[in-house]
């Protein structure tokens, strides 16, 4: 019994140390951009930051070139324009994808599953392609160069609606039954049942609606006019056409406007990876 365990174990070994080659390597393709962004904004001005081999480890650490950008560009006033749109793109999506979600996974209606595909639909139609129209729209209502105007087209995705149509699908409807048996209403059975147990779902689509409200930049260049009204994407492309020599600053921009993302998912990590057992009905 021993000697076959051993050889199973000595030809699990190669195998097992190519996966965490390619860990290796998908983690330097990923993390090390952000690391090297990250020890570019930290370097003084008497650093070379294109010396080769490149230096990861900043000689003299400096946090003058965040205080420089401020300077230059109004940095915490777009980052908080950011937080508005980001903040309202996650409650918009959380609130209604989670309602349309519940309503296509468990209400009975003609039309469900017409709705289905539509929303499927909805996802295969790129962006670009709806710009133009959706600023048509924003002007006849008047909310062009507004945060609303920004907010609005994006207040409920199609991918977030199937993501929660899918958690709620996946709940055992002997626990609903239940509740309608003991008189509880459509409503009462989404709030108190349904809600509370696709936690990690909610999770995910508001960790990817505050990702695609704080990443967007396309869409705010478009319907924003007024530099007040910036988000932090559109702010830092100020930051560099003015100062494109100084890589310095660029890169303190650029830490700052990722840095929001990494503390939400640190916060939100614990339910965002508990998709696998979300239907799962404790004892």
């Amino acid at each position: 019994m021993t000697g076959p365990d051993r050889r199973g174990r000595r030809g699990r070994g190669g195998p097992l140390v190519v996966r965490y080659l390619l860990l290796l390597v998908v983690l330097a393709l990923t993390v090390g951009p952000f690391l090297w962004q990250l020890s570019t904004s930290l370097k003084g001005p008497g650093e070379d930051i294109y010396r080769y081999p490149p230096s990861l480890v900043p000689e003299h650490p400096t946090l003058a070139n965040y205080a420089a950008v401020g300077r230059v560009i109004p940095v915490w006033d777009f980052a908080l324009n950011s937080v508005r749109v980001a903040v309202a793109n996650v409650l918009t999506n959380c609130a209604g994808a989670a309602l349309a979600g519940y309503a296509l996974a468990r209400l009975r209606f003609r039309g469900r599953r017409c709705a289905v595909v539509v929303f499927v639909m909805a996802m295969l139609v790129p962006v670009e392609s709806i710009m133009i129209a959706q600023f048509m729209t924003m002007r006849q209502l008047q909310l062009n160069d507004t945060l609303l105007g920004v907010v609005l087209p994006g207040c409920i995705g199609a991918m977030n609606v199937l993501l929660m149509r899918n958690a709620f699908a996946a709940l055992p409807y002997e626990v609903e039954e239940a509740a309608y048996v003991d008189g509880a209403h459509a409503w009462q059975r989404f709030v108190r049942i349904a809600l509370p147990s696709v936690k990690g779902t909610l999770a995910v689509v508001a960790v990817f609606a505050f990702m695609g409200a704080w990443d967007d930049f396309l869409w705010p260049l478009i319907v924003l006019s007024d530099q007040s009204k910036f988000t932090l994407t559109v702010g830092l492309n100020y930051l560099h056409g003015t100062f494109a020599n100084d890589q310095r600053l660029v890169a303190a921009g650029s830490v700052i406007a990722v840095l929001p993302l990494i503390v939400l998912f640190a916060c939100l990590q614990r339910y965002f990876f508990r998709g696998v057992g979300e239907g799962a009905v404790k004892g």
